[in-house]
């Protein structure tokens, strides 16, 4: 047997590609009757997320596997095979073993240590089990995949410090005030980062924000997603004397606060207040900054803190490497030593047999035996057989998972020898 994957992700394809390839969970649900039909494997997962899809399988024809593979996904994405190849990847034994693993660690997502791939890895396994698309090979696969994210996250920071603008200017935010719980806030900008960067502010508790836009109904969309407040721009100034945080991200070509604009809302002002400007070009005039009690951060002061903690989770990687390779260690023992258990299972089976006739003879030929001589006999032939069959049951395991050529001849005499019914 031999594990398989194929793939494509936001390394090997565009977007316009993931998004025709991509598979949501009901769709997965939905073709799992038509997987399972495939002769050419016995167990697949499929793992896909807006950044990659990718199908795990544990196949005696690998080649073939991939023929299938590639024919189901082209068909269904409606690409020809041959302008799909140049978009996907296909690893092997121990690379897509490996390649689970790293996946898994969060050390091949566009954002080096992300944790939400564990989330994903999980749903995929779940789903594999629940449809009866997976084996025991690729449910094992599956399990020590989710054992190496627990791992890296738990022993390695990889996941800590913000690595993006938006998760930096929170990160910024939190620094400066030690807490954001009970800060209003004032968004400037509907955008994408305007989205995400609210999206963090929520999840580290704060429950009031206000966001403006040039178009008021994307606003209001945004305020809906948050739980916020829309607020249209010609009502800007009445929110200014009240926020805590300013967070700027619009497309506006000049600045859309400037010093004086600001300044006659700061004059009764004791309390600080903190504005991040993430627009290229600046949204804050620079002399904002120097206003009293103004505290101005430019995306050039973000760009500083994302890529130390870019540098400090590349670091990290290399543990969460190691942990990897010790996960890949493992599970390749393992899955060196199946080979041999149906073996060691009919040697058990043997002795097994020939135990309970011995025990049905020795108590036989006792008068009226106890409950305490019969049990006395039963742990005595137990513990011959399982203290006989230790030692070549390791050996046999320990030179499989060394991958020795000669263990296939060792067995071959073991079930000659034994006369071991194959």
């Amino acid at each position: 047997m031999s594990i398989i994957v194929i793939g494509l992700n936001h390394k090997s394809a565009p977007v316009e590609v993931r998004e025709r390839v991509s598979l949501s969970r009901p769709q997965i649900i939905k073709y799992s009757p038509i997987v399972r039909e495939i002769p050419s494997f016995s167990g697949c997962a499929i793992l896909s997320t807006c950044n990659r899809t990718e199908i795990y399988c544990n196949t005696e024809t690998p080649d073939e596997a991939i023929k299938d593979i590639l024919n189901l996904v082209a068909q269904r994405s409606q690409f020809d095979i041959e302008e799909l190849k140049q978009y996907i990847y296909i690893f092997k034994g121990e690379e897509a073993v490996r390649h689970l693993f790293t996946v898994s660690a969060g050390l091949d997502s566009l954002v080096l240590g992300e944790c939400q791939i564990q989330g994903q890895v999980q749903d995929a396994y779940d789903v594999a089990l629940h449809e009866h698309l997976s084996d025991s090979i690729i449910n094992t696969l599956f399990m020590n995949a989710l054992t190496v994210g627990k791992r890296v996250r738990t022993e390695t920071q990889v996941d800590r410090q913000a690595v993006s603008i938006s998760s930096a200017a929170v990160e910024m935010a939190k620094s400066f005030f030690g807490e954001l719980e009970g800060k209003n806030v004032l968004v400037l900008g509907a955008g994408e980062t305007s989205e995400l960067t609210s999206r963090h502010l929520v999840s580290n508790g704060i429950t009031s924000i206000m966001v403006a836009n040039r178009t008021y109904e994307r606003a209001q969309w945004l305020a809906d997603e948050i739980g916020g407040k829309a607020v249209r721009l010609d009502h800007l100034q009445a929110y200014l004397p009240d926020a805590d945080l300013i967070i700027s991200s619009t497309a506006s070509p000049k600045y859309f606060i400037e010093a004086k604009d600001l300044s006659p809302y700061l004059n009764n002002r004791q309390r600080p207040l903190l504005i991040i400007d993430i627009a290229v070009p600046r949204d804050i005039e620079p002399a904002v900054g120097d206003l009293p009690h103004v505290t101005l951060y430019d995306i050039d002061d973000l760009q500083t803190a994302v890529n130390r903690n870019k540098a400090y989770r590349a670091k990290e990687a290399i543990a969460a490497r190691d942990i990897v390779q010790e996960e890949l260690d493992d599970f390749l023992f393992w899955l060196d030593t199946l080979w041999v258990v149906p073996t060691i299972v009919r040697m058990r089976e043997q002795l097994a047999d020939i135990k309970e006739k011995e025990i049905r003879k020795a108590i036989n030929r006792i008068d009226n035996p106890s409950e305490r001589e019969v049990q006395i006999i039963e742990q005595m032939a137990n513990s011959i057989v399982n203290q006989w069959l230790h030692t070549p049951m390791t050996n046999m395991k320990r030179l499989a998972g060394k991958r020795i050529d000669q263990i296939d001849c060792y067995i071959r005499a073991i079930n000659d020898l034994w006369d071991l019914k194959q």
